[in-house]
């Protein structure tokens, strides 16, 4: 069997046509009406520190939003970070305004269950994925490594002698240097996992020598990649994406698909009218040519889903994440 997990099913939103997939602007939205919404400004929580996936994500939306004037009232962007997304959560859930909206994604299901957070996806309501970005896997450019099965060969030969730098523990980096593990036949608990709060760190850490590889999203490490600085050894994508020819994980030999995916949540209490509404109005931004714009220039892919399609998306993915995250010791079982 294919090592997905769960990003198995992320991975197939990318078969935007002919999945099951509905077509935007027709997700699921009868009885919404757009021009009901929003009713004030447009709050967007990122509950991260400025820079990060979610904080730039919701930036992008800010600006397409306020360029082609979906938001009379404007919008704006506020950032609560810490305990990798659940500090904000636990403000987000006292929110009763579904002028309020979440900005985040699969980072924050791991940081739920790692963090054993009081306060859950249960208490919000799902409105929209929108974004997937794929995962690299980099060395420094003068390392022995070559490729994949070099990587690999040196994990079977001492696991704890490859060190792996990545993003926030219990993330969506990790759980992709745990399911490399697994598709190797190795116990992804004994993964090398090095985590930094940041990009900029794992970054430095990589170019100082200091860990072995390095894994996140494409468009984190791909400059240095351009540049020569680091060495790209594969992607988690199903294919290689176009302007990034870049070997695939799975065309080399290690079944591992992965998307990280971001999503639009409303607060509790949110009836169905209102979330209808919102959703109305997300079909409205995401077919903007400002949005569109924005995801090519941010090296995103397109992964818009609403309605029933993403309520089940979503429930699958809370008990996915959790599972993978016990396999890697992260989680009690």
């Amino acid at each position: 069997m294919r090592h997905k997990a769960w990003m198995a099913i992320a991975g197939t939103a990318l078969l935007l046509v002919g999945c099951g997939q509905q077509q935007p602007g027709s997700n699921g939205n009868a009885g919404g009406d757009a021009a009901a919404y929003p009713t004030a400004s447009v709050q967007l929580i990122a509950p991260a520190a400025p820079g990060g996936g979610w904080d730039s994500t919701a930036r992008s939306m800010q600006a397409a939003i306020e360029a082609d004037g979906l938001a009379p009232e404007g919008v704006e962007v506020v950032n609560i970070a810490g305990a990798g997304g659940t500090i904000g959560l636990s403000q987000f859930v006292t929110r009763t305004d579904p002028n309020t909206l979440m900005v985040t994604g699969a980072t924050l299901v791991g940081a739920i269950a790692t963090n054993e957070s009081a306060v859950s996806l249960d208490d919000i309501v799902p409105i929209a994925r929108i974004t997937e970005e794929h995962h690299i896997v980099v060395v420094p450019a003068n390392s022995p490594f070559q490729n994949m099965g070099d990587l690999v060969n040196a994990m079977k030969a001492d696991i704890g002698a490859v060190s792996i730098a990545g993003g926030s523990a219990g993330g969506t980096d990790q759980i992709t240097a745990g399911l490399i593990a697994e598709a190797a036949g190795l116990d992804p608990s004994r993964v090398n996992y090095v985590a930094f709060s940041g990009g900029g760190e794992s970054l430095a850490a990589l170019l100082g020598g200091q860990v072995s590889a390095g894994i996140s999203n494409v468009q984190e490490y791909l400059p240095q990649v351009q540049s020569g600085e680091l060495r790209a050894l594969g992607v988690t994508s199903p294919e290689r994406a176009e302007g990034v020819d870049i070997p695939t994980l799975t065309e080399q030999g290690i079944d591992v698909q992965f998307a990280n995916w971001r999503c639009i949540l409303a607060p509790p209490n949110t009836t169905d009218e209102q979330a209808s509404q919102v959703t109305a109005w997300l079909d409205t931004v995401h077919d903007s040519q400002a949005w569109q714009d924005a995801v090519k220039k941010n090296g995103w892919t397109d992964a818009y889903l609403t309605g029933a399609d993403f309520q089940s998306f979503f429930d699958d993915q809370k008990t996915e994440i959790r599972a993978t995250l016990t396999k890697l010791g992260l989680v009690k079982g």
